[in-house]
């Protein structure tokens, strides 16, 4: 299920204590992004325990209970986890990756908010969560009288709310530092094949990692690590990124004259990362209209393609980073920068030669 109306983990608390303490409440998203530590989070601020049944792990008979006897008549006695006096919060995780059986089974649950004749107690609240088919997880389509029985809300990842989560977390200062400067980096679409991937919650296994080996670990632990947690591309960057905090070396120093870009082969993913830099710099820097740009935004861009001409002799493939379009194929740099490139570069490469 997709939709276009989403919500932020900031948002989500405010939504919940109108919404869920009326109806019960499915959470879709992405894997890793929060959803559950949302949930029992939310659960706390209320002072409201949080009882969680993950889908997967369930069979129908671990809802309905088993068949028990009491003066003479048989009835189903509900499992003890759930069979509460005092109001509770019951969070139904990978509730659409459960199988069919099970997601009858929690029809009445949800709906009428009862096992049989176990009604839950007044003041309790019931909270799905799960994640898309789209994101290759194990999803199993829901019934539309199950669908039918929820709210649905949909959380997207927010670096703004990461981070400022992160701050006081204990999450690594690297790692917070960054995502600082590469937010989009935060999370990655689940890819096909069966390789690591960037989210909030693989982000905060590195930090643990990191964390555990102490000060200074050295380069091909970090690759190792990285390389364990994130995507191939966020952990080239991420390495990058480390190779400028730990040994003083960035873009400023590049676009001042005081450094050139790194021509070392095991430099290699410290060129991909101030390629992409660069990029964003160029993208957040150029208007739109070059007419409008002040002296110095023109010196700069000056300086930007001779330096484009430098990295590309290095890397042609970061040079062509630099300049490349969008996914959507809609260009990310001024149309006059790019006409400019294209007319002056064969002069600036000549000059150089």
């Amino acid at each position: 299920m997709h939709s276009a109306i989403t919500v932020t983990p900031a948002q989500l608390p405010g939504l919940l204590l109108h919404v869920a303490v009326v109806r019960p409440v499915f959470v879709w998203g992405a894997p890793g992004i929060g959803k559950s530590s949302l949930v029992r989070d939310f659960a706390a601020s209320l002072g409201l325990d949080c009882v969680t049944l993950v889908g997967t792990q369930l069979a129908a008979e671990d809802l309905i209970g088993v068949p028990e006897l009491r003066d003479g008549r048989s009835r189903f006695a509900p499992p003890e986890s759930i069979a509460r006096d005092e109001p509770y919060c019951l969070f139904l995780d990978e509730l659409n990756s459960s199988s069919p059986e099970v997601q009858k089974a929690f029809y009445s649950l949800i709906l009428d908010r009862r096992i049989g004749t176990y009604e839950l107690p007044a003041g309790s609240i019931v909270i799905g969560a799960g994640n898309r088919s789209s994101d290759n997880a194990l999803a199993r389509p829901m019934a539309s009288a199950l669908v039918n029985r929820l709210i649905h809300v949909h959380l997207r990842a927010s670096h703004t709310d990461w981070l400022n989560w992160a701050m006081t977390a204990g999450i690594h200062p690297w790692i917070i530092g960054y995502l600082d400067e590469r937010p989009d980096h935060l999370w990655a679409a689940p890819p096909k094949t069966e390789e690591a991937f960037s989210t909030p919650r693989s982000w905060h296994m590195l930090s643990d990692a990191l964390h555990s080996y102490g000060d200074d670990p050295d380069e091909e632990t970090l690759r190792l690590l990285a390389g364990g947690t994130l995507s191939p591309a966020h952990a080239a960057a991420f390495c990058g990124y480390l190779k400028i905090v730990r040994h003083r070396y960035g873009l400023e120093a590049i676009l001042r004259g005081d450094a050139g870009w790194p021509k070392a082969p095991n430099d290699r993913d410290l060129l991909y990362f101030l390629a992409e830099t660069f990029r964003v710099r160029l993208v957040k820097e150029l208007p739109a209209d070059k007419e409008k740009a002040p002296a110095s935004v023109r010196r700069f861009a000056h300086r930007a393609k001779g330096l484009l001409v430098e990295l590309s002799e290095i890397s042609l493939e970061c040079g062509q980073l630099v300049i490349a379009a969008e996914p959507d194929g809609a260009p990310a740099l001024p149309a006059w920068f790019l006409v400019e490139v294209s007319r002056d570069l064969p002069r600036l490469v000549a000059a150089r030669t």
